[in-house]
């Protein structure tokens, strides 16, 4: 079982879904963020005063899937999200050590599903 965390342009949200779906996994974890990377930010005017903006809004998707499913995501993922310009965003694999699932008390790849 793996747990993938990706790091997105919120544009590129309902592309990144629309590829998931069809790759099928319909199960996700949408959150919004805030980071930078190599952008590094930008500078903007707001009542005259100039301002350094470094911090980006990301959307945050986590995913947790057995491991027969980690390369499809993955795929889906790049697929949906890529431009070709910095600041596309990351993909982050990490080993998940349980899942249970509260409504029926099943565990492992069957609480995933």
């Amino acid at each position: 079982m793996k747990l993938v965390i990706a790091l997105i342009q919120p544009h590129k949200l309902p592309e990144v879904k629309k590829a998931l779906f069809s790759a099928g996994v319909h199960k996700m974890t949408v959150t919004n963020a805030l980071g930078c990377g190599q952008q590094k930010g930008y500078t903007e005017t707001y009542r005259g005063v100039m301002m350094e903006v470094n911090l980006l809004k990301k959307v945050r998707l986590e995913i947790a899937v057995n491991d027969d499913f980690v390369q499809p995501t993955v795929e889906a993922i790049v697929r949906g999200a890529r431009s070709g310009k910095i600041g596309d965003g990351k993909i982050f694999i990490l080993d998940l050590g349980d899942c249970i699932r509260i409504r029926t008390g099943e565990k492992g790849k069957l609480a995933i599903g």
